[in-house]
């Protein structure tokens, strides 16, 4: 099971500060995001860089995992993760676990139950918040060529996971984890 943690965006409603490289308990936030992905079974985990890569390379241990850099990371979500399933083809993983690096609430505990969603490489698996899809989510590798030409915009893999709704198994995490995003500086708050 890969883990794929897209970390490209460049914080536009934050100013232009990218948020792999806010401060969440002292370190960057892409080690804790990548740390999470590890922790809850994903192993190898690949990382999409775009906004400051160079700085975020600098600035964050990200020993042992793979990166990938995304040159169109301005252009939304869908790019990297078309960079991070194009990474990931011929790799043998039969599925991956994508993660986005400005949920750091969060955690393992919800990363291993979407892990524990894998039957087979046509698998399609969501965390579920009260019912409503959410991250991360599961992708059989069966599933990654579909989805990537699906994914444009800041709409990742949203069109195709609507699409094949029938598919998707729910996965509840909410008693584990807090799906909110940083996204504006009132957010900000929500790091330690």
């Amino acid at each position: 099971m890969a883990g794929l943690l897209l970390a490209a965006g460049g914080g536009r409603r934050l100013g232009g500060r990218p948020k792999a490289l806010l401060d969440h308990r002292g370190r960057p936030l892409v080690e804790h995001a990548a740390r999470t992905l590890r922790e809850g079974g994903c192993d190898p985990v690949h990382i999409v860089l775009g906004a400051a890569a160079d700085a975020v390379r600098e600035r964050a241990d990200l020993t042992g995992y793979h990166l990938w850099d995304n040159p169109d990371w301005a252009h939304g979500m869908g790019s990297s993760l078309r960079v991070g399933l194009a990474a990931l083809a011929g790799s043998g993983a039969d599925a991956v676990v994508v993660s986005l690096v400005d949920q750091p609430g969060i955690g393992a505990a919800a990363v291993a139950r979407v892990v524990a969603a894998y039957d087979d490489g046509r698998a399609l698996a969501s965390a579920a918040y009260d019912g409503r899809r959410g991250h991360p989510v599961l992708f059989g590798a069966e599933r990654w060529a579909d989805i990537a030409a699906t994914a444009t915009g800041d709409r990742g893999a949203r069109a195709y996971l609507r699409t094949h709704a029938d598919a998707l198994t729910l996965v509840e995490c909410a008693d584990v984890a807090e799906p909110y995003d940083i996204d504006t500086p009132e957010d900000l708050r929500r790091l330690e």
